[in-house]
C-alpha cells in the first residue's frame, strides 16, 4: 500500500498560482496511475490531473486543461500538481491518489490509496 501526504494547499488571489505536492512511500512508481483530485461540498470527488504511470502520460479535466501542470519527481517520489489562472470554482480539498490495478486512470472509484487532502481556497 502507497502511503501519501499532500501539501501546499493555501488561500491565494483569483487569476494567481499555487503548487500543491504529494510525498509518497511505498510502491508509489509500481502503481497504474496517480493523480490528484478535487472535492467541493455537495458534488463528487472529480480528477483534475492524472497520469498513467506506464506511459507517463498526463490526462486533464476540462477545466484544469491548459492551467494546471500534473508531474513527478522521480528523485524526491512526489506528485506535484501546479495550478496557474485560479479561479473561484477551482476552490475545494485536493487529493492525492494512486492505482494499483489495471484500469482506466479516470475511475475515481478505482483508487486504492488516498491522502488526507489539502485545502485550496481561491479569493478575490
Amino acid at each position: 500500500e502507497v502511503q501519501l501526504v499532500e501539501s501546499g494547499g493555501d488561500s491565494v488571489e483569483v487569476g494567481g498560482s499555487l503548487t500543491l505536492s504529494c510525498a509518497a512511500s511505498g510502491f508509489f512508481e509500481t502503481s497504474q496511475c496517480m493523480g490528484w483530485f478535487r472535492q467541493t461540498p455537495g458534488k463528487e470527488r472529480e480528477h483534475v490531473g492524472v497520469i498513467v504511470t506506464t506511459l507517463g502520460t498526463p490526462y486533464y479535466s476540462n477545466s484544469a486543461k491548459g492551467r494546471f501542470i500534473v508531474s513527478r519527481d522521480r528523485a524526491k517520489n512526489t506528485l506535484n500538481l501546479e495550478l496557474n489562472s485560479l479561479k473561484f470554482e477551482d476552490t475545494g480539498m485536493y487529493y492525492c491518489a494512486a492505482r494499483s490495478t489495471v484500469g482506466s486512470c479516470l475511475d475515481v472509484s478505482a483508487y486504492d490509496s488516498w491522502g488526507q487532502g489539502t485545502q485550496v481556497t481561491v479569493t478575490s
